[in-house]
């Protein structure tokens, strides 16, 4: 999935990018505005925004000099487009869920890289940080298990690759201050997904 353009991925090209910026807004936009953001010129967004307003997914009304254009949220295909547009809102929520219902309940999930970042798109891998609790053996079925039920699943839910980074919770502070980039990028940017916040592995240590 293209979590930074997900409403141009299923609806692709002009319509689509002019739906993206009108499903982000509850405001009314002119023409020369939603071409900008769309990226698209105006001549193109003249061409689209009519066809739209007939079939009264778009509402259009007069602002001399210029006409102002918002998505109808009551429209009854506007409630998927909506949808799309929140998809990484939905992914996280899908993803603590998935989180939530493993066998073996991680000490930590955390979704680090491009997603966390709010870059993801169709060729992105979701990087996953799970934490392994420091009674579960690493050699434990039952712990290989779910972590290979959350690869599935959230490559089932997201469409995307699944890479995951395990770790025993004891090592997380010896890692965090490792100085290497990818726990620069945990530290930085890594998203709680599930469990603890990685600071309270690093008190614990030192507490």
């Amino acid at each position: 999935m293209d979590f930074v353009h997900p409403v141009q991925t299923v609806i692709p090209g002009v319509q689509g990018r002019i739906l993206a910026v009108l499903a982000e807004t509850t405001g009314q936009l002119n023409l020369r505005t939603i071409a900008a953001i769309a990226d698209v010129s105006e001549a193109q967004v003249s061409r689209i925004l009519p066809g739209l307003v007939e079939v009264g997914l778009v509402e259009r009304s007069e602002a001399p000099p210029s006409a102002l254009f918002r998505l109808v949220r009551d429209h009854i295909v506007a409630g998927p487009i909506l949808a799309l547009s929140r998809s990484r809102d939905r992914m996280i929520r899908q993803m603590r869920q998935i989180a939530e219902s493993l066998p073996v309940a991680p000490a930590s999930v955390v979704v680090f890289g491009s997603f966390a970042r709010g870059q993801a798109d169709t060729q992105s891998d979701i990087d996953t940080l799970i934490v392994r609790p420091s009674s579960v053996n690493e050699a434990d079925e039952a712990w290989s298990a779910a972590v290979q039920q959350w690869i599935d699943r959230v490559s089932d839910v997201s469409g995307n690759r699944v890479e995951v980074l395990e770790v025993d919770e004891n090592d997380v502070p010896t890692r965090l201050d490792s100085g290497r980039s990818v726990w620069q990028n945990i530290r930085r940017d890594g998203l709680i997904i599930h469990g603890a916040p990685l600071n309270s592995f690093v008190s614990a240590s030192r507490g």
